[in-house]
This record gives C-alpha cells, structure tokens and sequence, in this order.
C-alpha cells in the first residue's frame, strides 16, 4: 500500500512537473508559466515574423548600398566597398552592446521593442531623406555629380540609426525565441533544436522578399518608395510582436554577467598557493542543487585547473567565506568563466570565414552591374542575384533537418546528429569552394571584358555566371552561419545568452572590418608592385587574384580550427548530482 502511495505521489509530481514550466522563466504576469499556454512554436512563431520583417529591411538596403553609394553618392569602387564594411561591422558589433544591455538590466522583450522603435526612426529618416525636397541628394528634377552635403548626412544617419536598432534587436530577439523552449523538458529540448534552423527559414524568406521585391522598387520604381514599403513593414511587425506578449516566456534580467567572471578571476588569484585538490569532484564548492536561484548547475571540467582554485572551500566551518562570492565560487561559476575563455580561439578562428561573408554585400553584387542581367527583355536588378544565396541556404537548412540529421542520429546516437563545431566546419570549407568559384569566375570575366574593350563598363556575359557562387554561399551559410549561432547560444553561461548572439554577430562585424583593413592594406601592396588589385572601377580591377588570396587564408585556417575543434569542451549540465558528470573512470562525461 505504502509503495503503491508512493508511485501515485511520484506520478502526481511528473505530471504537475510537466505542468509548469520551472526553468526559471516568468509569464507575463510575472508568475510561473504555465506550459501549455506559454511558450514553445506558439510564442516563437511571433518572433520569427518580427525576425523576417527586420531582415527583409536589412538586406533590402545592405545589398543595395554599393549600388546607391556609387549611383546617387558617386562614390568611387574602393570607398563604396570600404563604407559598406564599415556599417556592415558597426552593424553586427553594436550588438555587443545590445546583448550587454538586454541579459543586464532591460531584460529580452523590453531591449526587442526599444530597439525597434529607433530600428523604425530610421527607415522613417531614410525615406524622407529621398521625398523632403530640402533633404534630398539633388534639387527637384535635375541631375548632380555630387550630392548635396544635407543628404549625405540625414542618410548616414538614418542608416546608422538602423544599425542601433539591430544592435538591440537582434541578439535580444533571436535569444529571447530560443527561451521559449525549455531545455529540460525532452520534448522542448528536441523543438529547441529545431528552432535554429526554422528561425533561419524565416530569416532566408525575408532575404529572399528584401533581394528581389524591394531591389526591384528601387531599381524601377525609386529609393523612396521601397524605404516607405519598408518602413509599414516594420511598423506591421512591432504591433505583431506585442500581440504576442501573453504567450511569451520571460528571463529576469541578472545584473552584469561580467562580476561573476571577476570574481573567479579574484578568488583564484587569491588561492593560487593551494594545493589542487586529489578528488575535485567532490572537494570543490558548489550551490545546494535544490537552489533554483543559481540556475542550472554545470559539472566540472579539468581543463583550465587555475580557475578551480576559486571554488576550494579554505575553512569549512567559515560560513563567512561562503557568502563571499570574491573569496569563493561555486564550481557552476568557474565554469561559466571556462566556457567564455574556450570560445575565444573558436570567435578567432572563424574570422576568416567572416571575410568571405563580405564580398557577397560587396564585390559579387558590383560584378552584376556590369553583366547581362535581361531575360526575355526584363532586366534583372544587380542586388537581386543574392537571392540565389537565400534559396541556397533554405535548401541547405531543409537539407540539414529533414534529411542528415534524422540519418546521423542513427549513425552517432547524438540527439544533434552531429555536433555544432563540426557543423561549422563543413559551412567554412563551403567559404573556401566559393572563393575558388569566384576566382574562376572572375578571370573568365575579365577575359570578356579585354575581347570586348569597346563596351567599356558593360560586359556581354550573363549575370548567372555568378549564380553558382552566390549559391554555395548560401549553402555555406546553412551550416556554418547556423551552427555559429546555435554554437554561441548554447554554450555560453545561461545568463548571457542575448550576449551569445552578439558574439555570433561580431565575428561577421569584426570580419568586415577586417576584411576593410585587408583591401586597403593589399592595394597599397600591389601598387607598389605596378597595378593595384581595387582599380577605380570593376574592370581595372583583379579580383580573381583577391579571391584566391581568401580561399588560400580560408584554407589554412581551417586546419587550425579542426584541431580546436577536436580538443574542446561542450557545457555539461548537471542532472542530478555531481557524480552525473564522470564515467566510472572519474573521467569528466560530455555533451557534445
């Protein structure tokens, strides 16, 4: 009788367990969610609709920006390419600052919808910077070489105020979707997974809409009237998200996640004399499991063994000590700080995949402008042939989901199919068949261009000599650019997650300025030599020996990122007790 109480008391638990959510999430009352009104693909649906409106705006002005700084700016090739680098970096670092601000203090939803609002003041100044007689680039109805000095300012402006806006929205809101599942209920955890690649969906869709429909308004109708498109989408998309707000699931915001990492630093400094323990599994400070106020606890690692000393308890009977979080951390803590410090050489190493990023927004599109883009007498605008990159990507997500990862979970056993790293892998080494394509490609245009002096800008070849580049990008992308992403959420410390996709964001911000740096510091080289590599237009140019350049630094990197890859440490959760995290060797278990 007893034993059957008891099964029936554990049945009622599970079931009011899988009732409520209870991984430290909120509704939006302020209570603990309830799990069938709240969260997962209900909740994540809203988001990736606001997510497709923000990026059919971005990539309807960042593949178009080369053609407008060269056409209406009249920018010459080399400064156009540099001021696109130079937003595109300020663009993916600002949210550095966005993820700081949202895990910190305003919380995922509140820095989402601030950030929108000034996301939205500046496709409001773009377009009046285009229709505002007093704001526009020339007088009324005449024509300049140089535009006037108000437009150059308003439009700089604008666009930079869209880079704030992204600099919130972004991490918040791509963090805040995945918060919608909860990783420790089964079901969720598999959905979570999943998430990544669909919320890609939706970003590749809005790509898709941005590169064709908006290029096209600005190619054939004007700037002004896809900036006003634009900006009714935005507005459309914000009143959506707040429509969405009862379904949400909400994190309270946790103070600066940079003091915990301090204070392991501090408190390892300060014991750096100790002894390392014999059985640190079991010598090493750690919070009561049953505390939900430190969050999921994570097991102990032995790489890094300095940072452990921070969590060697001194006097057990000093209950002083334990309070003190700059004497003494919880194993949980130096293992958020191991997890931060382990993923530099990774941010590093993709960089120079990041580089290869670049030339898409910049040197793929220009080489359109100068190619035959008609078919059957409709001209193809130079920015839409990026939407070959979009299909490329939702092929290569659709592929990944659907079909390798179902397979691979057979073969590996990994719930992942396979791991995160190795999926990153794979999108790098697609970067360097792109720029070996691109060079090839390239050298055959330049070949039309001197069998065909006498059209000077114009060269007779078709624009889909491009398109198998444009499309093993995206395909790239699909891989590696998703598994950065889930890379950088999913092993960072629980409390800054919004961070983690900043740290995804920036690797593609530092690489366009990187990739800035690079051009300038290659055409001051190569013109020493005789003929500068970035001539005053396409065609005096050598792009095909640039992109061969990429594709041999491409290459050499890789090698160094698979041995990273090979020797790293995935984040492992706690189950139930300590013990969890060793084999019957005492060695640590993984999670990869």
């Amino acid at each position: 009788m007893d034993e059957q109480k008891r099964g029936l008391d554990q049945f009622e638990y599970e079931d009011e367990n899988e009732k409520w959510v209870n991984d430290s999430s909120l509704d939006h009352k302020g209570q603990v969610p309830l799990r069938a009104s709240t969260g997962s693909w209900k909740a994540s649906f809203f988001i990736i609709a606001i997510e497709f409106s923000e990026r059919l705006s971005y990539f309807g002005i960042a593949t178009s920006l080369i053609i407008y700084l060269t056409k209406v700016m009249h920018e010459d090739l080399k400064t156009a390419a540099k001021s696109v680098n130079y937003w595109s970096g300020v663009t993916t670092l600002m949210p550095l600052f966005g993820g700081f601000i949202a895990d910190s203090y305003l919380g995922r939803f509140y820095t989402v919808f601030a950030s929108t609002i000034v996301y939205l003041l500046g496709l409001i100044l773009l377009t009046m910077s285009w229709f505002a007689p007093s704001l526009r680039a020339c007088k009324h109805g005449e024509t300049c070489q140089e535009p006037r000095k108000i437009h150059v300012i308003i439009f700089f402006l604008a666009i930079y105020l869209i880079s704030i806006g992204t600099g919130g929205h972004k991490p918040a809101l791509e963090s805040f979707g995945a918060d919608q599942f909860d990783e420790e209920n089964p079901k969720e955890r598999k959905q979570k997974m999943s998430y990544f690649n669909w919320w890609n969906f939706g970003l590749c869709s809005g790509l898709l809409i941005g590169v064709t429909v908006i290029v096209y308004l600005q190619d054939h109708v004007s700037w002004g009237v896809a900036d006003i498109v634009l900006t009714a989408v935005m507005a459309i998309s914000l009143a959506i998200f707040i429509i969405g707000r009862p379904v949400y699931r909400y994190r309270r915001p946790t103070g600066s996640p940079l003091t915990p990492m301090l204070q392991v630093l501090v408190a390892a400094i300060r014991k750096r004399a100790l002894p390392y323990p014999a059985n640190p599994a079991f010598q090493l400070y750690e919070a009561p499991k049953l505390d939900r106020s430190h969050g999921r606890l994570l097991c102990h690692t032995k790489n890094l063994k300095f940072l452990d000393k921070a969590a060697i308890v001194e006097d057990i009977s000093n209950s002083a000590e334990k309070e003190d979080p700059w004497r003494l951390a919880t194993v949980t803590k130096v293992e958020e700080m191991k997890l931060v410090l382990n993923m530099i050489p990774i941010w590093v190493a993709t960089l120079p995949f990041g580089i290869c990023i670049a030339q898409s927004s910049t040197f793929f599109i220009k080489q359109g402008v100068t190619m035959d883009r008609k078919i059957n007498g409709f001209e193809i605008p130079p920015a839409s042939i990026y939407a070959l990159a979009a299909i490329g990507m939702i092929i290569s997500v659709t592929l990944y989901e659907k079909v390798l990862v179902p397979v691979m979970r057979k073969i590996t056993g990994n719930e992942r199919g396979i791991n995160i790293l190795q999926r990153i892998g794979i999108g790098m080494f697609c970067s360097i068949v792109t720029m070996v394509v691109s060079a090839l490609v390239e050298k055959k245009r330049l070949e039309n261009v001197r069998q065909n002096v006498a059209t000077n800008t114009f060269v007779p070849m078709s624009v889909f000599w491009l398109a198998p580049q444009f499309v093993i990008v995206g395909f790239g992308d699909g891989f590696a650019l998703v598994g950065l992403q889930e890379y950088f959420y999913d092993q960072v410390p629980d409390s800054m997650r919004s961070l983690g996709i900043a740290f995804y964001l920036s690797v593609i911000g530092a690489s366009s300025f990187l990739s800035s740096i690079l051009i300038t510091i290659l055409d001051h080289i190569t013109e020493k030599s005789g003929k500068s590599w970035f001539g005053k237009d396409l065609n005096s140019s050598r792009l095909d020996k640039f992109y061969g350049l990429l594709a041999i630094m491409v290459a050499v990197n890789l090698c160094f990122y698979v041995l990273l890859a090979r020797r790293y440490s995935y984040k492992n959760v706690q189950k139930v007790v300590v013990a969890d995290c060793y084999d019957d060797k005492n060695n640590p278990t993984s999670m990869a």
